[in-house]
């Protein structure tokens, strides 16, 4: 699969780094909840859908405000402050823009390949959860 430099990447707008940062994201929860152990699919679905709701992601971009480069910290920016988009009635605003920040930050690092550092984001936002 073709990475992307930085400028590259930088040059999608907010809506698109989330739109497929939200797959990546997406996975990994999947992932660490199947490597947990065998269970019935519509429990791996609830667990999942605990990770991917807007609150759950929202409480990540506050961990990740900590611990982010000046570089990764502007994409959260980016993300948050993003235009056009709508909260579902399971969100507020707030929350809804912070969700999208995260997913623009695990947008932006899956084009440019950086698989190493969406693993260590990620274990900083699941780490208190297991």
């Amino acid at each position: 699969m073709k990475t992307l430099t930085k400028a590259e990447a930088k040059r999608f707008s907010p809506g698109a780094l989330a739109f497929y940062g939200d797959c990546v994201y997406e996975n990994m929860v999947r992932r660490s909840i199947v490597l947990m152990g065998d269970r019935p699919s519509a429990e791996l679905h609830a667990m999942s859908v605990k990770q991917v709701r807007a609150s759950y992601q929202a409480a990540a971009y506050e961990k990740l405000l900590t611990i982010t480069s000046e570089e990764e910290a502007d994409i959260l920016r980016r993300g948050r402050n993003s235009t056009g988009i709508t909260a579902p009635k399971s969100s507020n605003p707030a929350e809804y823009h912070k969700a999208t920040a995260v997913e623009a930050l695990f947008g932006y690092l899956a084009l440019i390949g950086d698989n190493e550092r969406i693993e260590e984001l990620f274990t900083v936002i699941t780490d208190t959860e297991r």
